[in-house]
């Protein structure tokens, strides 16, 4: 009888035991990158006598690359936090592994294997990004229970701000729900767009990822409604920011430019100048004798430099605070080389429409094929699917089609066809499966990425280029009497392939004056010393080939594909000087070509009588030195004038 009582007792701590291990609550939220679903999220709580603790298993794929992150965080009963374990990738080409404990009013911090102890104030929760939204949603109910505080202190560093911003009716199986809805900026650059249920369960994140991509997290049973609060967002992101941009009172009406000297692109020289007038947002007239109205705003250039605005001819406009970034950098106009269609189209329409402060944005429609390695929610893998696709884009009144990488061979020249028939260029990546030459002889007129080009070159045992080799050469003369344009995005291959022990400045010289969150996401951004010394070769030789194409009369347009909002530009022209062009060449590749591949040239590109008003008044000479195109001191877009400084504060740089 004892050894029964013994046995039943065992067994009763056993099964107490097993209890705790069981999970009390779990969740799932499915991952998106433009709107597909390619991933989620799931998390299990377990409850303790004296905590909770919440295990997460966070993973998507993103054209092909797994993105895995595992996460454990504890909080007290009453929601305080304990601890948070987190490791793994945040983005294809970016890690963390972070370890947070709290005990009273210090905490143990170990970032990548550093370790350092901080004594902590009230109103501090750890946090290590947008990832994963677990955590988010602790941080909300945190945020709630200490009754809202205006600032939360973040570890291992940084602060954030989190704001309720008003309620949402949707209609979900027949039911009218209401989700509340904040914003949460500091965490990421710019705001995040958060909602969750009446009891403090989040329901879906809005943001961008550490690559600077759109990324959704929506909880998985409420799937169905993530357009809908797309759609939303973008209204809400753009009266937020309108309301943020009203301390920014633009000059405009006829403004005139007095001194300094005007660089002429076209022909590569600097001209002295005497009087620039601007009216109704073009060019009025230039030159001696031109008399200054009565009422105009006058802006003294003597001893600056007067050139046209800055173009990115790949831009991914992801999100608001781009369009003061880029301003502020001299960027007046960008092409968008794929987007939410939602999205880009009303930022669009309100930064045409004075709603908004940003560069002109040309908006090239992307189309991806099916498949493992796809991208957005527009796929075409039939004749049907691709004029359907097309027809899209022309009816929300894009400017090109961009094709990506898992389009099938036969249907690209279905899209292409169809394009060109509707009055469109084509532009994009190379399919999977295809060269350059087969995707040009399919109809495309433009390529994305100096890889491309430089998988069509004969190469040396280091991965550099022999350009003296008949392959390399006869490939080039294929671009050239193609006229196929090619948009090289050097600069994308020097950030990723960068030696992360590097002197970043060196590369961006203002990165620390970048928010905080963004220069996180660019120090975990290269490669280890070893693998960086390995591919120099291949990045010097790509310089190089720039500077080849042009010689041979291919048109090169500069394109970013994001990097340092804004100031990615002025780098992406650098590099072309480095690989032999000069500054001049640069110049024109920023200004002039780009204007003339769309079709734009009668408008702008260059500064002359009839042209938009799109000014930049700089510090020093770019013909000397390509770097002055960073001393950015005035911006005139569309005949409005904008201070740099303002603009950069406006979206949290700090000067």
């Amino acid at each position: 009888m004892r050894k029964l009582l013994f046995l039943i007792f065992l067994s009763c701590i056993v099964c107490q035991t097993y209890a705790q291990e069981l999970p009390a609550d779990s969740g799932v939220f499915l991952l998106h990158k433009f709107q597909q679903n390619i991933g989620k999220e799931t998390y299990k709580v377990y409850n303790y006598r004296d905590q909770k603790k919440y295990v997460v298993d966070f993973k998507f794929v993103d054209r092909g690359s797994p993105v895995p992150l595992k996460a454990t965080i504890k909080v007290n009963p009453v929601g305080d936090p304990i601890e948070l374990r987190i490791k793994g990738n945040t983005s294809r080409f970016s890690t963390v592994n972070d370890s947070i404990a709290i005990k009273g009013n210090s905490a143990i911090v170990q970032v990548n294997g550093s370790s350092q102890t901080k004594t902590i104030a009230p109103n501090t929760f750890p946090i290590a990004g947008y990832s994963p939204a677990t955590v988010q949603q602790l941080l909300l109910q945190y945020w709630n229970k200490q009754r809202q505080p205006a600032n939360i202190t973040t570890l291992p560093f940084g602060a954030l701000q989190i704001r309720k911003d008003g309620t949402d009716n949707l209609s979900f199986n027949s039911k009218q729900l209401t989700f509340n809805r904040y914003l949460i900026s500091g965490l990421i650059w710019g705001n995040e767009l958060v909602w969750t249920d009446a009891n403090g369960k989040l329901i879906c994140i809005l943001t961008i990822d550490a690559e600077g991509d759109k990324t959704e997290m929506m909880r998985q049973e409420y799937e169905s409604l993530l357009p809908e609060f797309i759609n939303r967002a973008a209204g809400y992101g753009m009266a937020a920011f309108a309301k943020a941009a009203s301390p920014q009172k633009a000059i405009s009406g006829i403004i005139a430019i007095k001194g300094g000297n005007i660089i002429d692109v076209e022909n590569g020289r600097s001209v002295p100048s005497d009087i620039l007038l601007l009216r109704n947002g073009v060019i009025a007239s230039m030159g001696k004798g031109t008399a200054i109205p009565k009422g105009a705003t006058v802006i003294d250039a003597t001893g600056k430099t007067i050139m046209p605005g800055l173009w990115d001819m790949h831009a991914h406009f992801e999100q608001t605070e781009w369009g003061p970034a880029y301003l502020a950098a001299g960027v007046t106009t960008v092409r968008d080389c794929g987007n939410e269609l939602g999205f880009i189209d009303a930022i669009r329409n309100a930064i045409d429409a004075g709603k908004g402060i940003g560069p002109k944005i040309l908006m090239a429609g992307i189309i991806d094929g099916k498949g493992p390695m796809s991208l957005g929610i527009i796929q075409a893998d039939t004749k049907e699917e691709a004029v359907k696709a097309v027809d899209t884009y022309k009816a929300k009144g894009f400017d090109q089609i961009k094709i990506y990488s898992s389009i099938k061979p036969a249907i690209l020249k279905v899209i292409c066809d169809e394009a060109h028939k509707q009055g469109f260029t084509v532009t994009g990546h190379i399919p999977n499966g295809m060269t350059l030459k087969g995707g040009v002889d399919s109809g495309m007129n433009m390529v994305n990425h100096i890889q491309y080009v430089y998988s069509l070159m004969k190469r040396n045992k280091d991965r550099s280029i022999n350009f003296d080799d008949s392959v390399s050469k006869g490939n080039i003369k294929f671009i050239k009497d193609h006229k196929t344009v090619i948009d090289p995005t050097i600069g994308v291959y020097d950030l990723a392939l960068r030696d992360v022990k590097g002197d970043i400045t060196k590369m961006e010289p203002a990165f620390y004056t970048l928010p905080l969150p963004l220069q996180t996401q660019f120090a975990n951004t290269g490669e280890d010393s070893a693998t960086h010394a390995m591919l120099m070769p291949m990045l010097n030789s790509m310089k190089v080939l720039v500077k080849k194409l042009y010689d041979d009369g291919v048109p090169v347009v500069a394109g970013t594909d994001m990097g340092f909002p804004g100031f990615s530009v002025a780098r992406e022209l650098e590099l072309y000087v480095e690989g032999g062009l000069t500054p001049a060449q640069a110049l024109k590749t920023a200004t002039l070509i780009p204007a003339q591949v769309m079709g734009l040239e009668q408008k702008t590109g260059s500064i002359s009588t009839g042209k938009n008003a799109d000014i930049l008044i700089i510090d020093g000479n770019p013909l000397n030195n390509i770097s002055a195109v960073r001393n950015v001191k005035v911006v005139i877009k569309g005949g409005k004038v904008y201070n740099p400084y303002v603009l950069h504060k406006m979206v949290g740089f700090s000067k």
